[in-house]
């Protein structure tokens, strides 16, 4: 299927053909610009990642949401809205959802925001997916990545739908609109998701409007369109601080904060030890059972083998 990645600036897809009767859909993606993992180092003092010495991307997780927001919509017509939390810095990968075909952007900044934990983060964006529905007539699906690649919690996704009280499932891997049974909410439409499970598969339906994780393989994210990428780069991204969002300051930040880093250790790096095993197979399989039992036995050093 062709996509179609015209430049929508505050516009409405129109539904593609047969979904007209259960679309369009409001879908608002919450995308996060993280350092890359193999070059990002902790700062053991402030307990913190440094990030000034790692390149930043979008969170590897977050293209997999936008992709199937933007799927979506190429499907059933409508919008995607993307949404950030961080400093003016996170702008410029707005930017590059914007040019991979989101309509709007927007991200929460306030210095009151800095030092979140799982709990003031999810808090927060809830706000923010408030505000997003009272500007644009509503919203209909939230989609997050299953985890960040720096924190790797998978909380932010469940704590954002109960900040919401809207219905949630995570770790989804395909999901489609369709029709639901008389008397419904949700305009008479309802989400059908497919998520794997050990050993199977279970097909979940919920009502709208409801928040989804993205199971990360789920799909391949597109590239950013080249056509696209003049709008981006001048399109208006909306920033919020705590202000405009009417937070609770007890509820964001730090102060809002169930959980702080006690202690930050550097990990060693484990050293092969190299041990080369020679003889007979009878010697070598005693051999072998030597620096076995030296390992697990004592936890000391495995004795060499002989040459």
């Amino acid at each position: 299927m062709q996509r179609d990645q015209s430049p929508t600036p505050h516009g409405t897809r129109m539904p593609g053909a047969g979904h007209a009767a259960i679309g369009p859909l409001h879908i608002v993606v919450c995308i996060k610009a993280v350092p890359k993992p193999e070059e990002v180092r902790v700062n053991l003092e402030t307990r913190t990642l440094d990030r000034g010495s790692a390149r930043t991307e979008i969170n590897p997780a977050d293209q997999h949401a936008l992709e199937m927001a933007l799927a979506l919509r190429d499907r059933y017509g409508g919008r995607v809205s993307l949404l950030s939390m961080g400093p003016p810095l996170f702008i410029p990968y707005l930017r590059v959802g914007l040019a991979m075909g989101a309509d709007d952007a927007y991200l929460l900044s306030d210095r009151a925001f800095g030092g979140a934990d799982t709990l003031a983060t999810s808090y927060t964006l809830a706000k923010g997916v408030e505000r997003i529905g009272r500007e644009t007539g509503g919203y209909d699906l939230v989609l997050c990545g299953e985890e960040s690649s720096d924190g790797a919690t998978a909380q932010v996704p469940p704590g954002l739908a109960e900040w919401l009280g809207v219905p949630q499932a995570m770790y989804a891997g395909a999901v489609s609109l369709e029709a639901a049974r008389s008397g419904a909410a949700s305009n008479g439409r309802r989400l059908r998701v497919r998520r794997e499970i050990k050993g199977g598969h279970e097909v979940l339906r919920l009502p709208l409007p409801a928040v989804l994780s993205v199971a990360t393989g789920a799909n391949v994210p597109r590239f950013f369109d080249p056509a696209r990428r003049p709008w981006a780069a001048a399109a208006h991204v909306v920033v919020w601080d705590a202000a405009a969002l009417a937070v609770d300051p007890t509820l964001v930040g730090t102060f809002g904060s169930a959980t702080q880093v006690a202690a930050v250790e550097q990990a060693g790096r484990a050293e092969r030890r190299r041990v080369v095993i020679r003889g007979t197979p009878a010697e070598e399989a005693r051999a072998l059972a030597t620096v076995i039992r030296g390992v697990l036995g004592n936890g000391q050093a495995a004795p060499r083998s002989p040459s």
